[in-house]
């Protein structure tokens, strides 16, 4: 990717792996704290500021990928239970994460190479993120950055593989609540915040339909995302699936001003637990 003329990129390093990740957006940044000394009463004096490093902050906005699934719904939820080997394939395993807060989630390094300058932040975690389902776009995750080491600056010559793989679409999701699904369901939005445990809402973007309404208390939702390509082996690898238990309507947003179709929201707060479903070729993430 490049940004005003300049080769940039992002790359998240495991224990297991280093990717560069895709990107639309990154903010990743130094967190800076300024301690200031005060001028004394009695007479002239000069303020002075400390300039002190504490840490990194920032976010970076990336479209999921067959590639890049695995990885970034783990950072995502913080940890990940051990592998189960997919029957009938060759090199398949099936990974179940599970949504922890941040102070258990697992860390990770970034490495932000940005006009030839390489900036390594170690630790990372994540303190949040949205998850975003839209029909006619890519399905795209939004990870909040914090960490508490400050970055390294070091010159370097070596290059890291690039995620490639098809982007998964919100044409090809589909959404089942209390075991019936729904087709009406247009969109959904999935925040977190992992701070000092979790917290998860989602919303449900829907064409109203008389027949097909959403009830307001959901026992269990689930969202499964889909590649349809037949080159994917039993059509497990191209996809994942999101399970949200006990879900309690918030608030109903719908504001019918139209005769045309209407598509409205629905605010629910997840009183249950989150889950994600993920494959991977090869033992580790």
């Amino acid at each position: 990717m490049k940004v005003n003329g300049c080769d940039c990129s992002i790359v998240i390093k495991t224990s297991h792996r280093e990717l560069d990740v895709p990107y639309s957006e990154e903010t990743i940044r130094e967190t800076v704290s300024i301690l200031q000394e005060e001028a004394a009463i009695e007479g002239d004096g000069v303020c002075k500021g400390i300039r002190k490093t504490v840490g990194v902050t920032g976010c970076v906005v990336t479209p999921l990928t067959i590639g890049t699934v695995p990885l970034l719904m783990y950072l995502a939820m913080g940890a990940v239970g051990l592998p189960v080997f997919v029957s009938e394939t060759r090199n398949l395993f099936r990974y179940f994460l599970s949504l922890l807060p941040l102070e258990d989630s697992e860390r990770f390094d970034l490495i932000q190479d940005r006009g030839g300058e390489r900036k390594l932040y170690e630790g990372c975690g994540v303190s949040g993120f949205e998850l975003r389902i839209l029909r006619g776009e890519a399905v795209k995750l939004k990870l909040d950055i914090c960490g508490e080491c400050a970055p390294r600056v070091y010159p370097h010559s070596d290059s890291f593989e690039k995620a490639q793989g098809e982007r998964f679409n919100g044409d090809f999701t589909r959404f089942w609540i209390n075991g019936k699904e729904y087709k009406n369901i247009y969109g959904v939005t999935i925040l977190c915040k992992k701070e000092g445990g979790t917290k998860t809402e989602i919303w449900i973007k829907r064409v109203l339909e008389n027949d097909n309404e959403i009830p307001s208390d959901i026992e269990d939702l689930t969202i499964i995302a889909q590649l349809l390509k037949n080159k994917y082996e039993n059509r497990y690898y191209g996809s994942f699936r999101i399970t949200l238990k006990r879900l309690v309507l918030v608030s109903d947003e719908t504001d019918i001003n139209s005769t045309d179709a209407v598509i409205a929201p629905l605010r629910y707060y997840v009183s249950g637990n989150v889950t994600t479903e993920v494959f991977a070729s090869g033992e580790g993430i």
